[in-house]
């Protein structure tokens, strides 16, 4: 693994804890995010050399798109991590119309503008022997039935169809694959509501062939092998990484 990956979404669990495993495996991830703050103090704990582009919000995904367009304009990229998204849990009846929209713009919308911003360089830096890579994320919620999650579920359906697209689309100088994590702990912001309620984790926990919560680590790994030339004959998967939930019984 060698260049530049970029990492949108790079002070969340995912995000923070792929760019270590981008750093270790050679290569230099591009910090991405919202907060210049945030992303100057996660560049200081991985030794201060990356680059960094902060005022990123993909919630408004127009204005992201162009301004990390400009910010990469240039560069030679070869690969993109979009580790962005959200997690609305709400019944059908209690879900506005604003929340199916809102979080379509974020984990839809977003994904496809930061892939535009970054296309060029990712172009650059793919070839048809040595494809560039894009990794997305969805959730198991997109493929498994689960009570309250229409909006997010349907919107990482449309996520998982937009990795198939592309994947398509970009053939052969750049690959798309997607990951499909059950609920993550260890310091998620998103899952906060859901981890930090000891009866709730531990029922979601026992829900799984493997009965545990997810972990950074194990959805980092998982990306860092999509973005590396380890999966270079990959591409177009949704890989879940999810205990067995969403395929073994418990």
């Amino acid at each position: 693994m060698n260049g530049l990956y970029v990492v949108c979404g790079a002070t969340g669990a995912i995000g923070r804890t792929l760019c270590r495993k981008i750093l270790d495996r050679g290569a230099m991830p591009v910090l991405v995010g919202r907060n210049s703050e945030k992303l100057n103090i996660l560049n200081d704990e991985l030794g201060g050399s990356c680059s960094i582009i902060s005022d990123i919000d993909f919630s408004k995904p127009d204005e992201a798109g162009k301004k990390l367009t400009s910010d990469l304009k240039g560069e030679t990229i070869q690969g993109l991590a979009y580790a962005v998204g959200s997690i609305t849990l709400k019944s059908l009846k209690a879900a506005k119309s604003s929340d199916f929209i809102d979080s379509y713009n974020l984990n839809v919308v977003g994904a496809a503008e930061a892939v535009k911003a970054s296309l060029a360089g990712l172009k650059k830096g793919g070839s048809k022997e040595n494809p560039s890579s894009i990794v997305f994320f969805s959730s198991i919620a997109a493929r498994h039935g689960l009570s309250n999650h229409s909006v997010i579920g349907s919107n990482k359906a449309a996520v998982e169809g937009l990795t198939l697209a592309l994947a398509a689309e970009l053939s052969p100088s750049i690959r798309v694959n997607c990951i499909a994590p059950s609920l993550t702990g260890g310091g998620s912001e998103m899952a906060k509501p859901m981890t930090d309620n000891e009866k709730i984790a531990e029922a979601v926990a026992k829900a799984h062939a493997l009965p545990r919560l997810g972990d950074p680590e194990d959805s980092a790994n998982a990306a860092s092998f999509l973005l590396s030339t380890d999966s270079s004959w990959s591409t177009g998967i949704i890989l879940p990484v999810d205990g067995g939930r969403s395929t073994v019984l418990k």
